[in-house]
């Protein structure tokens, strides 16, 4: 499995290719790409590195490496809303430990428990103290965030499964006192059921605040995006400041691998822009003087000088974290299944202990009513309950991340399985964000195997992804290539090398133009359709004649294929959103056989696009992996990021993909909708066990010599626990592999 990747931000983050203006998308012709280096004589100049092939598109890219992380410590992740306000992962950890560990005495020296099971409690100075001493620890320091949640939840008015754990543990910590001290001759020894309650609901929270996660890591890895520092330029030459010491209208120097610090516009030089961070498109862009440019992108292969446009909270990163903030603030008001079984279960439980106290008092047996109320009050908030979702989210994410599923939000589990469409970003999500050879023509006198091989034998030396598909694409139909010297670039045209007594060039429209040679009709017949769809095309030229042309496009991923299939079957839609022209998103939405397409979209107007699809009233999962994906992976009701992506597309998203394999996205389908199940007969068990428990340890049927006692009705409700746990262990038989599951 790929491990998550990071862009490196002092690499050369060259990551697929990049469309953000509407008149390079509409107007641009991939192909005519043109570089003007910056000169060197000027003072504070950064050397220019040479160019190499500018009409293959992107020559030069580098993989980064290193693994991706959280901008935020998961551990001391603090959440801002629902139940866990102000709780951090952390908190709930610590706190479990400690009250386990004192929660052993308790229960082994608790008289109840040791009636129960039979054993003899050890006896010495101050040992009846042990459970109400260390069971008013584990109240008071365990128990905590419970009372502070129920009186969060009781002054709203909003009960949840806050107020029910808190309105537990305090009947059986003020029962179990009043039992201690004697008063009243009551049994109510709850000290190792308080200490349980406790222990079980803290490590229920647990598990579900490490699978909630924290909405501040995609703002924070947005902000890494930015370097620390910029290069301002002043009448005395270069001076290194912080970026924060920028001022609209300031001029900075870009070298060449640099992010850019602020918003503006290019004043002198040219350099292909790496957008990838903010487009998730796959091809750079050629910017030049008067080009606008944006804080975070890279200068790929030369330098630049940029006027200040935009700076801080003016800057176009800054507005996508205003809308991943927004998105995500708007999405985790979402209610838990289990709180609204825990609001039932309060007033149920209310009403039951308030009934069971008058008609035991009617009856003429108050100390029996005291009893039975206490009981009912106590069991009424079952260990099943804190564990019946939070059990069934571990062991989904769990088998999830073995099949390189990793969810990072509860949420986004439950509501895979409502889903009605899916929509995918196109470049290196449906298709592998690099260029393949997907077309060879050549004139009567050639043949296809001939034009290839020249081509190659040129292309050789070049490290340009566009070369190596060449190279690679005549190894694989395994050709001679002929060998190649003088190997030259021609910057904004081509490539060149001498093979034998023949000068051979590959290049674009450009070189054509530049070497005034017209284009055989027959080429233009074989080659139109190419061009129609969008692909680079790229001309052969021998001894001064155009014998040949390849055409390059981004491969389609087989398991792409699969996938769109797989989930149509399954009755979801599948649509495709990308920044490239129609030509080139329809031809790969015919391919797929795609539902929907959205071509030409700018950055900023994806999230606008889920928008558009959730006012028909449909569910959408977006697909996505770069920034410019951010604000609709959060708006959407479930966001799935590619792994091979940017951190804040996977900071964004309530699941990523650790690999690139969108097959995956069916595995998300499957094991929500399993999971779902299993969520629902839990809690079914859960409150079922109590509609059931309550009412006999109320003592509804006591004329019939059917009660059950306060220790009885304790032990059953963990054995409850029990139940739910195992049951919530058949998820394991789940097979969520990408390759095995079902199409």
């Amino acid at each position: 499995m790929p491990l998550l990747q990071k862009q490196d931000t002092n690499s050369l983050a060259l990551s697929n290719f990049a469309v953000l203006e509407e008149d390079h998308i509409m107007n641009r012709t991939p192909e005519d790409h043109h570089h003007q280096h910056l000169p060197e004589d000027i003072p504070g100049r950064a050397p220019v590195a040479e160019e190499e092939h500018a009409d293959h598109e992107t020559h030069g890219q580098a993989m980064p490496e290193g693994h991706a992380h959280s901008a935020v410590d998961e551990e001391h992740a603090v959440h801002e809303h629902g139940q866990h306000a102000g709780h951090s992962t952390a908190m709930f950890k610590n706190k479990f430990w400690l009250s386990l560990a004192l929660s052993v005495p308790v229960v082994y020296f608790s008289p109840m428990f040791a009636h129960l099971l039979g054993y003899h409690i050890p006896e010495f100075p101050g040992s009846l103290w042990i459970p109400p001493v260390l069971g008013s620890v584990i109240f008071f320091y365990g128990g905590t965030p419970f009372l502070k949640g129920g009186w969060t939840e009781l002054r709203s008015r909003q009960p949840g499964m806050m107020l029910l754990i808190a309105m537990a543990i305090t009947v059986a910590f003020v029962a179990s006192w009043i039992t201690t001290l004697g008063i009243g001759n009551f049994n109510l020894d709850f000290w190792w059921e308080l200490a349980l309650l406790v222990v079980i609901m803290l490590l229920g929270h647990w598990i579900e605040m490490r699978a909630l996660g924290s909405a501040r890591g995609a703002l924070d890895a947005l902000a890494e995006l930015l370097p620390d520092e910029a290069e301002r330029i002043t009448e005395h030459g270069t001076e290194t400041v912080s970026i924060s010491e920028l001022s609209v209208n300031d001029v900075v120097l870009v070298r060449s691998g640099a992010r850019l610090p602020a918003d503006g516009e290019i004043i002198e030089g040219r350099a292909e822009l790496d957008e990838s961070m903010i487009t998730g498109e796959s091809k750079t862009v050629p910017r030049g003087p008067g080009d606008t440019v944006v804080a975070g992108t890279v200068a790929t292969d030369s330098a630049v000088r940029i006027r200040v446009g935009a700076v801080g909270t003016d800057t176009a990163l800054a507005g996508i974290q205003r809308l991943v903030a927004e998105a995500q603030a708007s999405s985790s008001k979402a209610q838990a299944l289990a709180d609204k079984a825990a609001a039932f279960l309060f007033y149920f439980a209310l009403g039951a202990g308030i009934i069971t106290f008058i008609a035991w008092v009617l009856l003429g047996s108050p100390d029996e009513a005291v009893i039975r109320t206490v009981t009912v009050l106590v069991i009424a908030c079952p260990h099943a309950l804190g564990l019946a979702i939070p059990l069934v989210i571990a062991i989904s994410t769990e088998q999830a991340a073995r099949a390189g599923v990793l969810i990072k939000n509860r949420i986004a589990l439950e509501r895979m399985r409502t889903i009605d469409v899916v929509l995918f970003d196109k470049t290196g999500t449906l298709t592998k964000g690099q260029p393949g050879l997907t077309g060879v023509a050549a004139i009567e006198e050639m043949n296809d195997d001939d034009v290839l091989a020249l081509a190659a034998a040129v292309e050789a030396d070049s490290e340009h992804p566009s070369a190596r598909a060449i190279v690679t694409a005549a190894r694989e139909r395994g050709l001679r290539v002929p060998a190649a010297s003088g190997f030259a670039s021609l910057t904004g045209r081509g490539v060149k090398a001498d093979i034998g007594a023949s000068a051979v060039m590959v290049g674009g429209p450009n070189l054509i133009a530049a070497e005034g040679l017209g284009v055989p009709s027959e080429l233009r017949e074989q080659t139109r359709p190419w061009v129609e769809r969008g692909a680079s095309v790229l001309h052969v030229i021998r001894a001064g004649e155009v014998i040949g042309a390849v055409s390059l496009e981004d491969e389609v991923r087989e398991e792409s294929r699969q996938a769109i299939t797989a989930l149509q079957k399954r009755g979801i839609r599948v649509a495709m959103i990308t920044g490239d022209a129609h030509q080139v998103a329809n031809a790969v939405a015919a391919e797929l056989n795609i539902d929907e397409v959205f071509a030409q979209v700018l950055p900023q107007d994806k999230d606008k696009k889920v928008g558009e699809l959730q006012s028909r009233g449909l569910k959408v999962a977006m697909v996505g992996d770069g920034v410019n994906d951010s604000p609709a992976l959060a708006r959407a009701e479930v966001g799935i990021a590619i792994g091979a992506g940017t951190d804040v597309a996977m900071e964004s998203a309530g699941v990523v993909l650790a690999g690139n394999d969108p097959r995956a996205v069916l595995s998300m389908v499957d094991l929500s909708r399993a999971s779902y199940r299993k969520m629902i007969q839990n809690l079914v068990w859960a409150t079922g066990y109590n509609v059931i428990a309550v009412p006999l340890a109320a003592g509804v049927l006591a004329f019939a010599g059917v009660a059950i006692s306060p220790a009885v009705a304790a032990v059953l409700m963990s054995v409850s626990t029990i139940v739910v746990a195992l049951n919530a262990q058949l998820l394991r038989r789940i097979k969520l592999d990408p390759a095995a599951v079902h199409y």
